[in-house]
This record gives C-alpha cells, structure tokens and sequence, in this order.
C-alpha cells in the first residue's frame, strides 16, 4: 500500500490532528505542567499570565509537533500499512523525539525536574498515540 507522498492529503491530515494535539497540549499545560512549573519555580522566578504572544507561539509549536507526528506515521505506514505498529512507532517516535527531548534538556539545564518529567511524558506520549490514531483515521479516509 505505498503511496507517493501527497502534500495536500498531508496538510489536511496535519491541520485536522492538530486540533487535537492543540487541546490536548493545552489540557495538560493547565491541568499538569503548570501547577508544577509554578511550584519548582516559586520564588525563583515569575511566571507570567499567558498572553497572546505565548499562545500564538504555542500554536505554532503544537502545528510543528502535528506536523512531525503526521510525517512519522506517513512514514512507518509505509512499512507497516495502517495498522496499530505504525500508531505506536509514530506516536512513540514523536514523542520520545520532540517532548523527551525537551524535559531531558529542561531537567538537564536545572529547569525542571525528574519528578516533572516523568510525570508530564507519559500524558504526551498517551497524546502523541492519540494522534497517530486520528491520523491513520485520516489517512484511511482521505487516501480511498
């Protein structure tokens, strides 16, 4: 079942999982990440409210992290076929690739912690698995 890469299939794809992984991210910044980021930080440093220039920039980060996650899956779909091995290569990838990176480099540079860290991946994992999901979802539909 390998297909030429389509760029307009793609985009669809990435801008539909985004929607997704944008409330899924910002669910867990709310909800996890921040109350912990506030306590590690107390008195440290002040961490401001979110203003627009923040959400623009997030946005931009979790369409990237949308981007690359559609791309890995086009990519293991291509070995693998629509099944659960490339959702779980793909979303396992993504996020051991962009968001353990991150809380390896934030615990690393003393801007977070272990504790943090493993509390806060296994819920972006959990999401980057979703979204593999929603993508193989996506592609079964739009490349019939």
């Amino acid at each position: 079942m390998n297909r030429p890469f389509n760029i307009k299939t793609f985009i669809i794809v990435m801008l539909l999982t985004s929607i997704w992984i944008n409330i899924a991210e910002v669910a867990r910044a709310m909800l996890v990440a921040f109350p912990m980021m506030e306590e590690f930080y107390a008195g440290r440093i002040e961490i401001g409210p979110m203003g627009v220039s923040n959400a623009l920039i997030w946005a931009l980060w979790d369409t990237i992290l949308s981007g690359t996650l559609v791309f890995i899956y086009w990519l293991c779909k291509q070995s693998f076929t629509h099944t659960n091995r490339a959702i779980v290569i793909s979303g396992s990838v993504t996020a051991l690739a962009t968001l353990g990176v991150f809380w390896i480099a934030s615990v690393n540079s003393g801007l977070g912690t272990w504790t943090m860290a493993f509390t806060i991946f296994p819920i972006a994992w959990i999401e980057m698995l979703i979204g593999a999901f929603i993508a193989s979802k996506l592609y079964d539909k739009f490349e019939r």
